[in-house]
């Protein structure tokens, strides 16, 4: 077991270690956790203040009393269980929840060991097995919702080893600075993102699920690499002839409410999770909580760089909610019903890419241009498509069976023959004639005697206004470049929610007449970097779908 490259990357992060050939707690931690386990008739922990206490000595057995948690974090505890919670409800979590999370923990280190024992098998010539998913390196983990379970009550107990965590560039893990925000702020968001943990620990201590979960870290290479998709270069952009996907226009409803098998986009901090376990509480936060199992992912996956990207398969959510930011309130359970692939996961596809924040008007150079649409890319891309990629990037345009998008060439679009006057028009669905299921990073690879993980479908992209909002983007250059990155990605369709957002009020106008005139990706990113080239040049103050279609600006009833 002390063999194991990805088991000795991981260790000093778990706090558990290795004694012969097995994992265990360290001698001092069994006795108390045995003792909780029990109930609160054998260990005396019937408050919040007391359960601090109990974690408190749990880390001094693990010589962690050094690594000091949040200030706060005492109080917050027994603000949440001994006034927010009802009499009855304390008294159940520390009679039944608390107990069985102890019993989770005693189980920890063998639900490690089992991980460990069949993580080389799980899927041929590919290594699953939980490790440190370093920066650059594409690589991806499956973890069973159990051992996610037990993972996520470490974080709660605060029994994460912390000392390292920075210069590895990972995001925090123990949950000390979530309670200590409560008490610090006394906000009901931020008892409300307590609430929906909570739930988690109830519902799977109440009945475990069986599921899996994979956390897969995708790059785009900066260098060539062989049979790798690497990163585009703008002139790239500019000679891609791919026809744009199908774009769908909500105006009401939910990423995570979307009914379609497709890519749900997190708008992410490159910290994965970002403020969920602090006092964040927007869209990737909110994620975060209702489904829980997403903040396994801080424990392992450093912070992003440009041409990377976070994709999790699997999550299952527990929770409904209302309100958003500081009206975020928990609503109650929630059943996922999500039907399950071959290997056990929900077909739950959440992909992390990070925007860029407070850019103003240098978003519009080039450079940022360009790093923002290979942000949404290399979420988007199938890296078992490379070679089609590298086609049509090469400017080689698509071809017969390899790219059937049901399109024959396109117009050819320049700024003078922009002002054709806006028409009525209509969808052009397009899509790709093989469609992939699971990870990029698994490709072709079979699970013995199972199915192929790949699966004769495509999954789009569903998608709202990321970058924008708090970080200050430009909602119609955000939308026109995750639409780019989805179609030269070959996704079947992007499916987008405006959140009632003023300046998208025409998006279903502009891309119906866009898909209407058969424009390439090419096409519509020449139009982005000309526009944006104007702007910063103050020769326009228009937004972007009005310098592209003036006639948006004439009344509604005019389409001539």
């Amino acid at each position: 077991m002390e063999k194991r490259e990805d088991l000795r990357s991981i260790l000093p992060y778990l706090g558990v270690v290795v004694e012969g050939s097995s994992l265990q707690w360290p001698s001092p931690v069994i006795e108390p956790l045995k003792a909780i386990s029990r109930g609160p008739g054998h260990s005396g922990i019937q408050s919040g203040e007391l359960l601090f206490l109990a974690i408190s000595d749990l880390r001094h057995s693990l010589s962690l009393s050094s690594q000091r948690l949040s200030a706060s974090a005492s109080h917050g505890y027994a603000l949440f269980f001994d006034e927010l919670l009802s009499t009855t409800e304390s008294t159940k979590w520390f009679a039944e929840v608390l107990p069985a999370l102890a019993n989770l923990l005693l189980l920890f280190p063998s639900l490690l060991e089992f991980h460990y024992r069949n993580a080389d098998a799980l899927i041929d010539g590919v290594q699953t097995g939980l490790r440190i998913l370093n920066s650059q390196q594409s690589g991806i983990v499956f973890l069973s919702q159990e051992l996610i379970g037990a993972l996520l009550t470490c974080s709660f107990f605060c029994l994460f080893p912390t000392s390292n965590r920075d210069a590895k560039h990972l995001p925090m893990i123990n949950f000390d600075h979530l309670f200590s925000c409560l008490y610090e702020t006394n906000d009901e968001k931020m008892e409300n993102k307590i609430k929906c943990i909570i739930h988690y620990f109830e519902r799977i201590c109440s009945h475990m699920p069986t599921g899996l979960v994979s956390f897969e870290r995708k790059v785009l290479p900066l260098e060539d690499v062989a049979l790798c998709v690497t990163y585009p270069k703008a002139d790239s952009w500019s000679k891609s002839a791919t026809p744009l996907c199908h774009f769908e226009v909500h105006r009401s409803g939910l990423i995570e409410d979307q009914s379609k098998e497709a890519l749900e986009v997190d708008f992410a901090n490159r910290y994965l999770g970002g403020g969920a376990l602090r006092r964040g509480c927007v869209q990737e936060e909110i994620r975060f909580m209702i489904n829980p199992e997403l903040i396994a992912g801080m424990l392992f996956l450093p912070s992003m760089a440009d041409n990377e990207a976070i994709k999790v398969v699997g999550p299952e959510r527990f929770s409904n909610y209302t309100g958003y930011a500081s009206s975020f309130r928990f609503a109650g359970d929630y059943v996922d019903k999500r039907d399950v692939d071959f290997i056990g996961r929900r077909k739950t596809k959440i992909i992390a890419i990070d925007a860029l924040c407070g850019m103003r008007m240098r978003q519009y150079r080039l450079e940022y241009l360009l790093r923002e649409i290979n942000k949404a890319f290399c979420g988007f891309f199938y890296q078992s498509k490379c070679q089609q990629y590298q086609r049509l990037f090469k400017g080689d345009g698509p071809c017969g069976a390899q790219l059937d998008q049901g399109i024959q060439g396109s117009d050819s679009i320049s700024r003078s023959n922009r002002s054709v006057g806006l028409q009525e028009a209509r969808y052009v669905s397009v899509g790709t004639n093989e469609g992939i299921h699971g990870d990029e990073q698994i490709g072709n690879s079979e699970e013995k005697g199972g199915p192929s993980l790949e699966h004769q479908y495509d999954v789009g992209v569903v998608t709202g206004n990321w970058g924008c909002g708090a970080f200050g983007g430009d909602p119609e250059i955000k939308t026109t470049i995750q639409w780019l990155a989805a179609s030269q990605a070959l996704r079947p369709f992007i499916s987008y929610h405006t959140f009632g957002v003023e300046a998208l009020k025409t998006l279903d106008e502009v891309s119906e007449w866009i898909l209407s005139h058969k424009w390439t990706v090419g096409d519509l990113w020449d139009m982005l970097v000309e526009y944006s080239t104007q702007r910063l040049k103050g020769e326009t103050s228009l937004g972007f779908f009005t310098w592209l279609l003036p006639s948006l600006s004439a009344p509604h009833d005019r389409h001539d």
